[in-house]
């Protein structure tokens, strides 16, 4: 069977996937919300969802520093990775190992054609699709305030890093009616001047790096005039079956937002 990812790669499989390993953890979670209990071998020590899948699955290192020899001794017969999440070097080397399916997420769409790809691949259709369709639903029922505000999502400190055009966390912004202050840049550049920004909201994420109740007060100094709030990093960057959750949580978000803003 032939099939095509989302770098326009040929994937050749004789059979359904039995052992898979996952490289990603917004994926991992979507595998597992699809009912692959027992084909999923390894995942990556950042795959917590589901948790018990930390101690049941194999650990094969992280995303970015995948144990190669290690996925070797899983045997897989399929790996799932990304282009942004993995490393060239280590999606090179595994394809040596099995089968790599790759994605590539923007958008939505990008999210919704990644889940239903695959749970064509892994024959998971019937699953994958009720989830697919409930997604696409829920974001097409959200209507959130038109804040005609622009906001500043941080993701890392000590440098200040935000997220720019060009990125699935742009695109769940948008879909809660913000403008990114970082619109003209891309991806996720460093503000080495960040007080020259103007934001009317400053979103801190919980990840990658951990923004707390203390560094309020620190981007506070900075953004007197913004409203500073601390934001589930997963909701807005999770690409997969996370997504189902997102639109409950943007809505709560912005309900938040326009009593403050008011």
């Amino acid at each position: 069977m032939q099939y095509i990812d989302q770098l326009n790669s040929t994937i050749l499989l004789v059979s359904k996937p039995k052992r898979i390993v996952s490289l990603v953890p917004s994926q991992t979670e979507f595998l597992h919300d699809i009912g692959l209990e027992e084909e999923v071998v390894g995942i990556t020590k950042f795959c917590i969802y589901p948790s018990h899948w930390l101690k049941t699955k194999v650990l094969i290192g992280g995303t970015k520093n995948v144990d190669i020899e290690k996925v070797r001794s899983l045997q897989p017969d399929f790996i799932i990775g990304n282009k942004e999440e993995n490393t060239k070097e280590d999606i090179e080397a595994l394809r040596e190992i099995a089968p790599v399916w790759m994605s590539d997420i923007f958008n939505l769409e990008d999210a919704l054609e990644m889940m239903s790809s695959i749970g064509e691949i892994v024959e998971k259709k019937e699953e994958t699709s009720k989830l697919v369709q409930s997604i696409r639903e829920q974001f097409d029922s959200f209507k959130p305030v038109n804040f005609s505000k622009t906001v500043l999502y941080l993701i890392w400190r000590k440098p200040y890093i935000g997220v720019a055009k060009d990125t699935f966390i742009d695109e769940m912004l948008k879909r809660c009616s913000f403008t990114n202050v970082l619109e003209n840049e891309t991806r996720y550049p460093t503000l080495d001047n960040i007080g020259e920004l103007n934001p009317n909201v400053v979103f801190l994420s919980s990840e990658p790096y951990p923004f707390k109740e203390k560094h309020l007060e620190e981007l506070k100094a900075i953004f007197p005039n913004a409203t500073i709030k601390l934001v589930d990093g997963e909701m807005f960057s999770w690409y997969g079956s996370r997504l189902k959750k997102s639109v409950e949580y943007f809505r709560v978000t912005c309900d938040e937002l326009t009593s403050d803003i008011s």
